[in-house]
């Protein structure tokens, strides 16, 4: 099974769906980004919003405290390793552009058809009380 997911992932769509079953896009409905499931056991995320403003530096880590977390709310990216299980994927981060997710443990249930891989989160509480599932949509991005 892990074949059929190894390979380049292009990012369709990123959707939190709520309990009451809304749905809103939190890098934009336009968001892009790359998902690589490398053969043993590797595998890398990025996800960008579709409107960041440039910074005023040329140092990637320059800028105002204020323009720095502008950019980088917009995006999203970790890496690690992965295991599979029936439906299941792990990501076991050991970097990731939201500290909090460093040295753990993300589990994606997975559906796969046709070239299109959807990823959703567990049930995740949010800090004002509702609770979201994440559903990341991909599509194959080049040769496996």
């Amino acid at each position: 099974m892990t074949e059929t997911l190894l390979g380049t992932w292009k990012l369709i769509s990123w959707r939190r769906l709520s309990q009451d079953a809304s749905a809103s896009f939190p890098l934009g409905p336009a968001a892009s980004g790359i998902l690589i499931y490398a053969p043993g056991g590797r595998m890398a995320v990025q996800m960008t919003g579709e409107r960041r403003s440039p910074l005023a530096t040329t140092d990637p880590l320059g800028g105002s405290p204020q323009e720095r977390a502008a950019a980088y709310s917009g995006y999203l990216a970790y890496f690690g390793g992965y295991t599979f299980t029936d439906d299941t994927v792990t990501h076991l981060v050991e970097g990731s552009s939201y500290p909090n997710w460093s040295g753990a443990q993300q589990e994606r249930p997975y559906t796969i058809e046709v070239g299109r891989l959807v990823l959703r989160t567990l049930p995740t509480s949010l800090p004002d009380g509702s609770v979201v599932v994440n559903e990341m949509s991909w599509e194959r991005a080049g040769s496996r």
